[in-house]
């Protein structure tokens, strides 16, 4: 081995140049590998060292043993006599129990210990690529890759990312999209983990993050944080909304998204298949922000029901309720998950059937009252007077206001409403 001392190095050098292992821990390697070379031909027990120069490449091979009067174990033992015959040991070290360093002739063993060598250098060079392969996609999560449909595994999409390969679960495919092997496709790195081989890549095309990240790489403004996704709601394959926001006031966040003639957005809308894609600017006003996010549909108008609960009643026009509600409910139930408010939807015509309802059942009830007909019923109900707990508790005063109303009926209305109240009370 010390022939190909030359040769050696210049190899260590360009496997740590081309596969990121060191020098010294192929060196180690060769190192061991003398040692075991040399037990097998010699013996387990024996006590052998060896090292080889990191900046000559030669090596050298010593075997360790104990100078007694007697020898017992021939591996680890000497006699007096024997070492004195050893060139290399000097008159001070020839005492008995003195250990010794016995110089060993590699090329006894080298070529057994060159092939152990080989073998564990290849095996480090594949520890070392799947480690960098490992590493190469694990920085890549979150991202976005070009693949190839490879093959399929019952519902699992293979795809070919090139270097390696990554699962499309069915869970994370868009059901209405198909592919056939060999079609080219984009795909989300998920998630990374070390395999036997080779990395375990997870992907999907289904989640809100693939289409953030298609807008990221198509957008400039985006990517330069010019112009900012606050949020993506999606239902994979019907519907995406994407709240976008400009930290340039002179920066349009739809339009920058957009592009001009749709030039940004098209290539998106290609890879998704078709999929609608709806843009919103964000706003802290959330009656502007609710209305803004029904897009495509335009709203009559938001009623604001509980402030602290989020709950509110939407009313569009009767030719927008449909595209309001979406398919399957696919519109307002992502504009709930993008807005987080609680939402009841209604078209005008029903809005207006439902006051008229509520308008008749409330005369209806005042009506029945101890001495008030349909008429003053109607005038109690348009001055706001439509429960009757709040009609009890007015003063004659209050009622007297009213057109038609004098001091002997509004005493009777209120007499009437807490009578009809404590006859309510009775009956519980």
């Amino acid at each position: 081995m010390n022939e190909n001392k030359n040769e050696l190095l210049p190899i260590l050098e360009q496997i740590e140049k081309e596969k990121g292992i060191k020098k010294d821990e192929i060196l180690k390697v060769i190192e061991s590998a003398l040692i075991s070379a040399y037990r097998k031909l010699v013996g387990k027990e024996v006590n052998v060292e060896t090292t080889v120069s990191p900046e000559t490449g030669e090596i050298h091979a010593f075997v360790h043993k104990k100078i007694v009067s007697q020898v017992k174990s021939p591996n680890i033992e000497i006699t007096l006599e024997e070492a004195s015959k050893i060139p290399s040991i000097t008159p001070e070290d020839l005492k008995i129990d003195n250990e010794i360093k016995i110089p060993v002739d590699t090329s006894e063993f080298s070529r057994i210990a060159a092939q152990t060598a080989k073998q564990v250098i290849i095996q480090k060079i594949r520890e070392s690529e799947k480690m960098s392969l490992y590493e190469e996609f694990k920085n890549k999560e979150g991202s976005i890759m070009s693949g190839v449909v490879y093959r399929f595994i019952d519902k699992s999409i293979i795809v070919d990312l090139g270097k390696t390969e990554g699962i499309l679960p069915s869970l994370e495919q868009v059901h209405t999209e198909h592919f056939s092997v060999g079609n080219h496709l984009r795909v989300l790195i998920v998630k990374v983990d070390r395999g036997h081989q080779r990395p375990r890549v997870l992907l999907s095309r289904a989640r809100p993050q693939f289409v953030k990240k298609l807008f990221e790489f198509e957008v400039p403004e985006i990517y330069e944080k010019l112009v900012e996704i606050k949020d993506v709601v999606r239902q994979p394959g019907i519907r995406t909304k994407i709240t976008v926001i400009s930290n340039n006031a002179r920066i349009d966040p739809v339009g920058a998204c957009v592009g001009v003639r749709g030039s940004r957005i098209k290539p998106i809308m290609e890879e998704l298949r078709g999929e609608h894609i709806d843009l919103i600017p964000y706003t802290t006003d959330v009656i502007k922000f609710i209305t803004e996010s029904f897009s495509p549909a335009k709203i009559a108008y938001v009623d604001i029901i509980n402030q602290e609960q989020k709950k509110c009643l939407v009313i569009v026009p009767d030719n927008m309720l449909g595209l309001a509600i979406g398919k399957s409910g696919a519109n307002v139930n992502l504009v709930t998950k993008l807005t987080g408010w609680q939402i009841d939807i209604k078209s005008e015509s029903q809005k207006t059937a439902e006051t008229k309802e509520k308008q008749t059942t409330s005369i209806d009830q005042l009506s029945k009252l101890e001495g008030i007909g349909v008429k003053t019923a109607e005038t109690l109900h348009k001055a706001g007077f439509k429960d009757i707990t709040k009609l009890a508790n007015m003063s004659v005063e209050d009622l007297v206001t009213l057109q038609g109303i004098g001091e002997k009926t509004a005493q009777k209305i209120i007499d009437s409403a807490k009578k009809s109240i404590e006859e309510k009370k009775e009956k519980k």
